[in-house]
């Protein structure tokens, strides 16, 4: 069998057994899972545990394509792609600033924890800013043509 082909079967496999644990949840419905720790842990933790294995199965099976791919095709290309994300949360770090805060749960976020917050924040930004400016000006050579 090709790997396709076993993949494929893991994952109808792996959706009837969530489609089942689904009905199970909804079938007792939310006000008695809310008032029954028991409930919580008998029904909610498999449906979670799939979820786990799914996301463990997808990261580590990203993860060898990934590598596999690295070493198929131009590495050059792939270092220069990391080394410019890498340039850009560099970037965003510099320019965010970390000062601790109170959460509204009372709890208190540390300096460092808000510079990270920050810098994802302007990273996303920066990126999102690249993907749009790329589309756009795809758009206005594809006119041009």
């Amino acid at each position: 069998m090709t790997l396709h082909k076993i993949l494929k079967y893991l994952a109808l496999v792996l959706g009837v057994i969530g489609m089942i644990l689904l009905g199970r949840i909804i079938a007792t419905g939310d006000d008695a899972i809310k008032a029954s720790a028991d409930l919580q842990g008998s029904h909610l933790d498999p449906y979670m545990w799939i979820a786990y294995l799914v996301l463990a199965a997808v990261v580590v099976l990203v993860a060898i394509f990934v590598i596999v791919g690295l070493f198929r095709g131009n590495i050059k290309n792939t270092i220069i792609a990391i080394g410019s994300f890498l340039v850009i949360v560099i970037i965003a770090y510099v320019l965010s600033d970390g000062t601790a805060k109170e959460l509204k749960d009372g709890s208190m976020l540390s300096a460092s924890g808000d510079h990270w917050v920050g810098a994802g924040l302007i990273t996303f930004y920066i990126l999102a800013g690249i993907a749009i400016a790329s589309m756009v000006f795809s758009g206005i050579k594809k006119l041009a043509k």
